[in-house]
């Protein structure tokens, strides 16, 4: 018997597949439609990086303005995401876990603001926390605290938009874990709490990562919502996507350069999440 029937016949041992050669035909009514699909995604920002002024890009990205927009806009995206984190890794628990009547009503309400314009969120926000809003005109007269038009209302407007991209991941990375890990905890006396805290996030931590590079991105880009409820300020609420907008306006080359800022952002936060988190197997 030669080595390789030897090995075949070894008990526990099975040979390996042959790969299979067929290869599968793309119909020409699905590819057509797929590539000019992919060409209408890829073909702005083809022309954004073909319009960009490179010679002078080192001088426009040092302008003080830039750098200004730039900084205002990382702050306030990272502090809206550690809000939303506070705020929306607890709801997302309580959706996941908790039966209570009207969960699927409270689940719509969490994802309005993807459907919502964002300018419409803005108009809301003004109407909750201005100085003559519900909550608002308490705060101002109890407190003296000024919401609209400040960096905390960036924030706060950035946090409403892109909290239930947080919440979304989140309730789906806790769907998707075996809860047994945590029935096992609260049967060796763990509370709530420590369970929470121990077994669950450890647990679902990959899906709160991806929810919360998801949550800055989208609190990064931002601009209805904040341009309505917090206006434009430079260097107390112009972020980048405001400038964007007022340079086109007056200077196109500037506007492309933010533009290519954001766009380089966005490729960097695209490659984190790659392989772990959103690609198929």
């Amino acid at each position: 018997m030669s080595r390789l029937d030897t090995t075949v016949a070894r008990p526990g041992r099975t040979a390996p597949r042959p790969r299979s050669r067929h290869t599968t035909r793309i119909p020409l009514a699905l590819l057509l439609p797929a590539s000019l699909g992919l060409l209408f995604l890829v073909l702005p920002l083809a022309g954004l990086l073909a319009r960009t002024p490179w010679t002078s890009l080192p001088q426009r990205l040092t302008e003080p303005g830039v750098l200004t927009a730039l900084r205002l806009s990382l702050q306030t995206a990272t502090l809206a995401t550690l809000l939303c984190l506070v705020l929306g890794v607890p709801l997302a628990w309580l959706l996941a876990r908790i039966e209570f009547p009207g969960r699927r009503i409270v689940r719509a309400l969490v994802t309005v603001p993807l459907v919502l314009p964002p300018v419409v969120g803005g108009v809301a926000l003004l109407l909750v926390f201005g100085r003559r809003g519900l909550l608002g005109s308490w705060l101002d007269s109890t407190f003296g605290v000024t919401l609209p038009f400040t960096t905390t209302g960036v924030v706060l407007a950035e946090a409403f938009v892109a909290m239930p991209f947080l919440i979304i991941a989140v309730e789906g990375a806790l769907r998707g874990a075996d809860s047994r890990y945590e029935e096992a905890a609260a049967t060796l006396g763990a509370n709530r709490w420590t369970t929470f805290t121990h077994v669950t996030l450890p647990l679902v931590a990959p899906g709160v990562a991806a929810g919360a590079v998801l949550c800055w991105a989208r609190a990064l880009g931002e601009f209805g919502a904040t341009i309505t409820f917090a206006g434009n300020f430079p260097g107390r609420t112009q972020t980048m996507p405001i400038a964007v907008y007022l340079a086109l306006e007056t200077d196109l080359e500037a506007a492309i350069v933010l533009s290519l800022i954001l766009l380089t952002v966005s490729v960097a936060i695209l490659a984190s999440l790659r392989d772990r988190w959103i690609s198929a197997p």
